[in-house]
Parts: structure tokens; sequence; C-alpha cells
């Protein structure tokens, strides 16, 4: 069973230069009594996912689901 699914999520900071790309089109499945980790270099989107998944902060586009209810909010 999926607990959390992440489609298509991408996130753009506004900028002067046309903003940052900070995630685009990631996708990721996770079941229940799965275990994972988020690896990469520094400002590659790991804490920008974590907080969307959090509901701290909204996706430029796709989708989140936790528990088959959509993240609109912590």
């Amino acid at each position: 069973m999926t607990i959390l699914e992440i489609s298509q999520v991408s996130k753009t900071f506004a900028g002067d230069n046309g903003g940052t790309v900070a995630l685009q089109a990631t996708d990721l499945r996770v079941a229940e009594n799965d275990f994972i980790t988020i690896l990469g270099p520094s400002g590659c989107g790991k804490s920008t996912l974590l907080r969307m998944v959090a509901g701290l902060d909204t996706p430029s586009s796709g989708t989140i689901v936790l528990d088959g209810r959509p993240i609109t909010g912590p």
C-alpha cells in the first residue's frame, strides 16, 4: 500500500534571472514499512521536497498525496 505519492512535483523560486528551479518533475512512491533516505549535494532540493511533504511549502506544479489525501497545508 502506497502511503506517500509524489507525482511530477516541481518547485521554482522567483528571482532576478527567471527564478531558481529547486525540483523538476520529481516522482516518488513510498509504501508502508519502507525505509528511505534522500541524499544529494547542497542545494539540490532535499529540504524543499520535505517542506512540501510537510505542507510548509507548495509545489509550483504536481501533486503530493499522503495516506490518500492531497497535502494542502501543515
